[in-house]
């Protein structure tokens, strides 16, 4: 079962990831190997997101995934929850149409751009969602998938983290933070929430301490996931990024256990 756990609207994708303010990258060379974009890394953080997102480890069994969740964003699909009411969704058929035209969806691009940004599913029912589900058997739709998840969610989380001098831990934080808020400038943005946890902590970069940072920004993420009703159950933070660093695993480390919604989850 999918939970209702979306990020806040994202005005425009481009938008969101510029929205992210680095620092200075000459710091990232204190963050200790590897980091969150070494493949096997990766592959845990996949699986950690898919776990809140989908109740399941199977991520690569959500390109097929598709339905309306009722939080107001229209459909959600995919492997990291493309919405059609919040431009991700249109930008990434647009790259499959760019790629592959004549697609099976490329049909759609008048109707997902005149929904952008409401919940409407005008132009798009009934056929819509099968036709995603038929889309999602090929493999060129699933490496857009894979490049619009990294290009609008995973790298900018990890240049940020890496910039702040964090480790593996602190990267998919952030990572998990942008997935669900956006990396927009709203407040309840990934930005809004790193800029909140600074006034209580420094990261290393700017000499602080990794874990009090790290606890900080959790908090700050705590805070912003209870100010909608759609995220606020924050068990993927309370019992799982949390437990990861009370444990003192900054680099995530396998065996990994955690909860989310009661689940328990397991990586060996």
């Amino acid at each position: 079962m999918r939970h209702p756990t979306r990020r806040t609207l994202l005005a425009a994708t481009v938008a969101s990831t510029a929205a992210i303010p680095l620092l200075n990258a000459g710091h990232a060379g204190a963050v200790r190997a590897p980091g969150l974009d070494d493949p096997a890394k990766k592959e845990i953080a996949m699986k950690l997101v898919s776990s809140a997102e989908n109740s399941s480890l199977d991520w690569k069994a959500q390109y097929k995934y598709i339905e309306d969740i009722g939080d107001g964003r229209g459909y959600t699909a995919g492997i990291i929850g493309f919405c059609s009411g919040t431009g991700d969704m249109l930008d990434l058929v647009e790259l499959y149409t760019d790629r592959s035209p004549g697609n099976v969806l490329a049909k759609y691009l008048p109707a997902l751009r005149a929904v952008d940004g409401t919940d409407s599913h005008a132009g798009l029912d009934p056929d819509y969602p099968r036709d995603w589900r038929r889309a999602a058997q090929d493999r060129a739709f699933q490496q857009a998938q894979n490049d619009e998840r990294d290009r609008v969610y995973f790298d900018p989380a990890v240049r940020q983290g890496k910039a702040d001098g964090l480790r593996a831990l602190g990267q998919f934080a952030y990572y998990d933070a942008i997935v669900m808020h956006g990396g927009g400038s709203d407040r309840l943005s990934f930005g809004s929430i790193r800029r909140r946890a600074l006034q209580s902590a420094r990261p290393p970069a700017q000499g602080g301490d990794e874990v009090r940072y790290l606890h900080a920004f959790l908090d700050a993420r705590v805070w912003a996931m209870k100010q909608e009703e759609a995220h606020s159950d924050t068990s993927r933070v309370d019992t799982a990024q949390r437990v990861f660093l009370r444990q003192g695993n900054l680099d995530l480390n396998p065996p990994l256990d955690w909860k989310v919604y009661g689940d328990s989850y397991h990586i060996g």
